[in-house]
């Protein structure tokens, strides 16, 4: 017998925002959505991707743009985490910002007692999880010592070449289907700066939408796909020198080649968020500093058929 459980009524300064995730395998995420609204979810992000891949943009904003008193809502605890510890990793930063985690079909509220005592006890099976795990890892390699046997691969302990290309060739595999799950995620983007726009910035504006991304990790990705020939080799090619004075319109033409659904003010933002320095002093970004910017770049050709709401 399934068993609903009935999500307690939030009170009217709480958001119910719901997130919804399907693995690459399944199908629509519209079950999920259907369940969170009737929960009262008034906002939802629906996300593809696998349960075990560290790339979920989506989810990585999402957490970023949680406000206290906001309560974050899925159907199961699996859509959020990759793993036990992933989840309390993800439950104690909301809890420090005043974020509240619901999960429909578990008995997980942290905005009630009896939800914040249920995932104590989540916690404490985890870490005896973890302990057996040690444990019986120990216990195996102490009884293959007294056996005369070494743990591991005995191809990898002789450095066997075809053991070797056995586990790299393996490695290559997976590595390649991690990045075929997120790949529709950031090659968009990175197909509408590179080569144009460096690496640092390309990597800086896809991080600043969610994504966890470093040079080294990006470019290896990138030619990773053009050797499947899945990305194009131009991708690749080397950034023009450019002079120092024009690297905030560099920039800011990025931002908006990235994303042209995006307004004055929300580029102004995201400059803020990235910490560069305004060039007519002050704090924070203004919008006439912004589209000062896009103007100029829009005499380069840096930008085409990009039109950004003024406000």
């Amino acid at each position: 017998m399934v068993r609903t459980r009935i999500s307690p009524v939030p009170t009217p300064s709480q958001r119910l925002i719901g997130y919804a995730r399907v693995s690459t395998e399944e199908q629509l995420n519209d079950a999920q959505v259907d369940e969170l609204r009737m929960a009262g979810c008034q906002i939802i992000h629906q996300e593809q991707g696998s349960g075990a891949s560290r790339s979920r943009p989506v989810l990585g904003k999402l957490l970023k743009e949680l406000q206290a008193g906001d309560v974050l809502v899925v159907v199961r605890l699996d859509r959020l985490a990759r793993s036990v510890s992933h989840l309390l990793d993800v439950i104690e930063d909301l809890e420090k910002r005043g974020v509240h985690f619901r999960s429909l079909r578990d008995p997980i509220d942290t905005s009630t007692p009896q939800g914040m005592f249920s995932l104590q006890v989540l916690g404490a099976v985890a870490q005896l999880e973890r302990a057996l795990i040690a444990e019986r890892t120990k216990s195996g390699m102490k009884a293959a010592k007294a056996r005369g046997r070494l743990a591991g691969n005995p191809g990898l302990r002789e450095r066997r070449p075809d053991a070797i290309r056995a586990i790299s060739a393996a490695r290559d595999r997976a590595y390649l289907e991690e990045l075929l799950v997120s790949v529709q995620t950031w090659l968009p983007a990175v197909r509408k700066l590179r080569p144009q726009h460096s690496w640092d910035d390309t990597v800086r504006i896809l991080n600043n939408r969610g994504h966890d991304w470093t040079v080294e990790r990006l470019r290896r990705a990138v030619h990773r796909l053009v050797r499947e020939r899945l990305a194009e080799p131009e991708l690749l090619a080397r950034t023009p020198r450019r002079a120092t004075q024009d690297h905030l319109m560099r920039l800011v033409a990025g931002i908006a080649i990235a994303d042209p659904d995006l307004s004055l003010r929300d580029i102004a933002a995201q400059l803020d968020q990235m910490r560069e320095r305004p060039p007519r002093g002050g704090r924070k970004w203004q919008a006439s500093s912004v589209k000062m910017l896009l103007d100029e770049a829009r005499k380069l050709g840096l930008i085409q058929g990009v039109g950004i709401a003024e406000r």
